[in-house]
């Protein structure tokens, strides 16, 4: 009988393992695809910020030739 009880016990403890180490992956994959996004989303941003400084540089290199005119 003591036996079969700690057979059950082993069971349930080791069961809670596997719960956890499915849930500790689970989550891990979230912080993965999560960190993923942020890194687009920050490459994203730096692209349009070059883009709006171009736009900026031709704009005060036209400002300047129109008024050496």
């Amino acid at each position: 009988m003591k036996a079969l009880l700690a057979a059950i016990a082993l069971a349930a403890l080791a069961a809670c393992g596997v719960e956890t180490a499915t849930t500790a992956a689970t989550v891990a994959e979230a912080k993965r695809r999560e960190a993923e996004q942020a890194k687009k989303s920050l490459e994203s941003a730096k692209q349009k910020i070059e883009a709006a400084s171009q736009l900026m540089q031709k704009s005060a290199e036209r400002s300047e030739e129109a008024s050496k005119d």
